[in-house]
């Protein structure tokens, strides 16, 4: 008996297995592996009951936010359950945070006074989109997103720019592997540091003052974290900045990476102005591979990546703090889209994405590609998109095909 169970299972499917195959050795193999594996999964299921095999458990912070946030952040939810489930050597559990406009509209508060606090006590944070029409964009943005990315260390915003396969791209005659490039941006402090005055309000001698923040520390972390994340992955690295105009800031951040670049002799090394940057973006996509650059300049350029790189249904971003000495966030970027909120047409695949990054974070790599498999076979076959990208299925179709797909991959 292979075994041991009290039913004799595997004892009796191979005696009947044998009966009707008879000494075909090779079919017999065959039939011997799969009880192998069966056996194993019998094991594991035994060990676990037993209390045997430690559960990995991940306490996510959920926060829905405003307009198809609600929606989009439902099927990643989704997405990562039954990953769990397949898995079955870890497990999420959810918890939901009603913060966003609505909530600002109601209580006065974006987010609660003890937001920051509640936030600390769990593994990652999964942001589904934030904004509303009456409610200014610097009140919600602040007091929410940028409150977390500054109050949790998030200083690493990592957006992937790749065009996978069946992506629509506006860029004629571009060879898809063009388009596969991550970009490194600050998040912490820079242009959105939040520094400033405003002198003299609604008086002739009316004075703005916007103060960007480039510290050692912040400055030199970030460019240091693309250079490693160039030299695993064996990719070059481009800076991009500004230094011919803002004499201060950039020419600071320039001096930076250049020193920095002297302990990465072996990371194949470019820099660029913005501007300039901006147009190879369209032009020539292939020259960049990991991209290193500043808060603003960072918010402006994954826009124009991921109109590239099939729009922003697709584009997904994380809020990283890479000690993990806070939780991280992760989210899809296109925003709260409330000209088709509460419609259920909103394209799911830039948070499901988002998901494949919180996996990877967790050191589930294969499950993080195995996501973005999954989409991609999803947008090749056609059959089963949002209007964005030409279809007619709803968020949750999509959302459901791509479970499907999943599920075929495992």
């Amino acid at each position: 008996m292979l075994v041991g169970d009290e039913n004799g299972l595997y004892k009796n499917c191979l005696l009947a297995v044998l009966f009707f195959i008879g000494n075909n050795v090779t079919i017999v193999y065959i039939f011997l592996q799969l009880l192998i594996f069966c056996k194993i999964k019998f094991i594991l299921k035994v060990i676990k009951k037993k209390g045997g095999l430690k559960l990995e458990k991940y306490k996510i912070a959920v926060i829905p936010g405003d307009g198809i946030g609600t929606e989009v952040i439902a099927e990643g939810v989704k997405v990562l359950e039954k990953i769990a489930h397949i898995d079955g050597s870890f497990a999420f559990s959810f918890d939901y945070f009603p913060w966003g406009c609505e909530y600002y509209c109601k209580t006065g508060k974006v987010m609660d006074d003890d937001g920051l606090e509640r936030l600390s006590k769990f593994d990652a944070i999964y942001l589904g989109a934030v904004g509303a029409p009456n409610v200014p964009d610097h009140i919600s943005l602040r007091d929410l997103l940028i409150k977390i990315r500054q109050g949790f260390d998030q200083y690493v915003n990592l957006r992937p720019v790749k065009l996978l396969a069946g992506a629509p791209c506006p860029i004629k005659n571009i060879n898809r592997e063009d388009i596969n490039m991550v970009v490194i941006r600050e998040n912490s402090e820079g242009e959105y540091a939040g520094a400033g005055d405003w002198l003299y309000k609604g008086k002739e001698q009316e004075v703005v003052l916007q103060t960007s923040v480039f510290s050692r520390k912040g400055t030199e972390r970030i460019i240091r974290y693309a250079y490693e994340l160039a030299r695993h992955e064996n990719k070059t690295i481009t800076s991009i900045s500004k230094g011919n105009a803002l004499n201060y800031s950039m020419v600071f951040w320039d001096e930076v990476f250049s020193e920095v670049g002297k302990e990465y002799p072996d990371v194949k090394q470019y820099t660029y102005l913005v501007d300039a940057a901006a147009m190879f973006f369209v032009k020539d996509p292939a020259r960049f591979q990991v991209v290193v650059t500043s808060n603003l300049f960072g918010d402006i350029l994954t826009d124009l990546g991921a109109a590239i790189a099939g729009g922003m249904g697709l584009a997904a971003g994380a809020n990283i703090n890479p000690e993990k000495k806070y939780p991280s966030m992760f989210e899809p970027i296109h925003g709260s889209a409330p000209d088709i909120a509460g419609k259920g047409i909103a394209n799911p695949m830039a948070s499901i994405w988002s998901a494949a990054q919180m996996l990877e974070f967790f050191g589930k790599k294969e499950w993080s590609n195995k996501i973005i498999r999954a989409i991609e076979k999803v947008l090749t076959e056609k059959t089963v998109l949002t209007a964005d990208f030409g279809g007619k299925a709803s968020t949750k179709a999509v959302g459901e095909e791509i479970i499907r797909q999943l599920s075929l991959l495992c």
